[in-house]
């Protein structure tokens, strides 16, 4: 298992009432809410604003693959914290791998879930796949230790 170090950014969030299912347990979906937030504050926190990006470049990010392992689960009130690192950077995609962990007061934690999740940049009118903006790509860069991949590589959008 690899450490805390390993990542790229965290991000806490606590869990709601709305967060839950009739069981008192998160949802499952609601996880993929808590990484796109994650990614979210990541990509703000280097300068890079979702909507000014597509504003100015005409790209947006889009999901395209998402694969979870749950391993156990939030519940009410737990504190939770995000983890992502960035795995690959391709020329018009992004891999993530994600994790959620429950924080305790003892300082301990528990991996929830983990997953990968897969980015595509695209044009905001024609959902075209695009190249990432260079200045997206060299924040993302400066702030991750990745292997890029071949610039020019295609995404491929989520279906509908």
């Amino acid at each position: 298992m690899r450490g805390m170090a390993d990542f790229d950014t965290c991000w806490s969030i606590r869990v709601y009432y709305e967060d839950t299912d009739a069981g008192g347990v998160v949802f499952y979906a609601n996880y993929l809410k808590f990484f796109e937030r994650a990614r979210t504050e990541w990509l703000r926190s280097l300068g890079i604003e979702q909507l000014e990006l597509a504003r100015h470049t005409g790209m947006i990010f889009i999901v395209r693959a998402t694969a979870l392992d749950y391993l156990a689960p939030a519940r009410l009130d737990d504190h939770l914290t995000v983890k992502s690192r960035i795995e690959r950077i391709g020329g018009a995609s992004v891999d993530f791998h994600q994790e959620a962990w429950r924080d305790a007061p003892d300082g301990s934690s528990e991996l929830l879930v983990r997953g990968s999740i897969k980015i595509g940049c695209v044009g905001a009118d024609t959902l075209r796949p695009g190249k990432i903006p260079m200045n997206v790509r060299l924040a993302m860069q400066s702030a991750a230790k990745v292997a890029t991949a071949a610039a020019g590589e295609p995404a491929r959008p989520a279906a509908a």
